[in-house]
């Protein structure tokens, strides 16, 4: 199955590289600074941020700007990607009504795009690491190994849920609940170590947590990832991908009766 999808890639190679191309597009249409938004808007969402939980809360977390910019560019492209994803077939019914295309190059491709988005913004986070005095080091390099589970993972989730929005459109408006939780259900605005230990355990169930680790441990920490959270962060992605390819390919064929 993953195979045939991997010759439908290189088949269709040039319009997946359209479709990337037009979402991105559509993204910044009639926007003055365009693409510049995917570099400003962690900043500036940083900044609001960091003000209210350094002066409220004081978290006991050295050089919190950059901790808390990690979390929040890495869970950005999380919630991006999949929700883009979750509306890719339905924004798409009237292509997918007058020509055969494989259905599942329209939410890998919003996944994609928003993986493209979240190129842009490395170069803010690297601006923060001198600002903040974190220099990098070679090391730094080692970022792609959980970007690619990331993307892996992402793709997944963005297959299931595009297939189920076509059936359950509830799941358009209750996926902002779950992505809420989601957000605070791992340590991105606050530290780890304010977990009570009887809840521990759910960091440990949670995928994100394992993603948002490896990316810390890169940026924040100035290491490469250790080998016990790049391999949940593999398995987890193929896990993801597994399961989406497998729900979005029984529930395909009857999408045309839906959208």
């Amino acid at each position: 199955m993953l195979m045939g999808m991997m010759n439908n890639f290189y088949r269709y190679k040039y319009l997946l590289w359209v479709l990337v191309v037009r979402d991105i597009k559509k993204k910044y249409r009639r926007s003055v600074l365009g693409i510049l938004w995917s570099m400003l808007n962690p900043l500036l969402m940083m900044i609001v941020t960091a003000m209210v939980f350094s002066t409220l809360f004081r978290f006991d977390i050295p050089n919190y700007i950059l901790y808390l910019l990690i979390g929040q560019v890495f869970f950005s492209f999380f919630s991006e990607s999949t929700n883009f994803a979750m509306n890719a077939i339905l924004d798409n019914a009237s292509l997918l009504k007058k020509v055969y295309v494989p259905k599942y190059l329209f939410p890998v491709s919003r996944v994609l795009s928003s993986c493209v988005n979240l190129l842009f913004t490395l170069p803010p986070v690297l601006f923060m690491m001198y600002y903040t005095e974190q220099y990098p080091t070679f090391d730094v390099v080692s970022i792609f190994i959980p970007l690619v589970a990331l993307l892996i993972f992402c793709t997944g989730i963005g297959l299931a849920l595009s297939a189920a929005a076509v059936y359950f459109r509830d799941i358009l408006h209750l996926y902002g609940v779950i992505l809420t939780a989601l957000q605070y259900s791992i340590p991105i605005i606050y530290p780890e170590k304010i977990i009570p230990l009887q809840y521990k355990f759910l960091l440990l169930y949670n995928p994100l947590y394992y993603y948002l680790s490896a990316f810390r441990q890169v940026v924040y920490m100035c290491k490469v990832p250790d080998i016990h959270t790049i391999v949940a962060c593999y398995v987890f992605a193929i896990i993801s991908l597994f399961l989406g390819v497998v729900v979005f390919k029984k529930a395909q064929n009857q999408f045309i009766l839906y959208i």
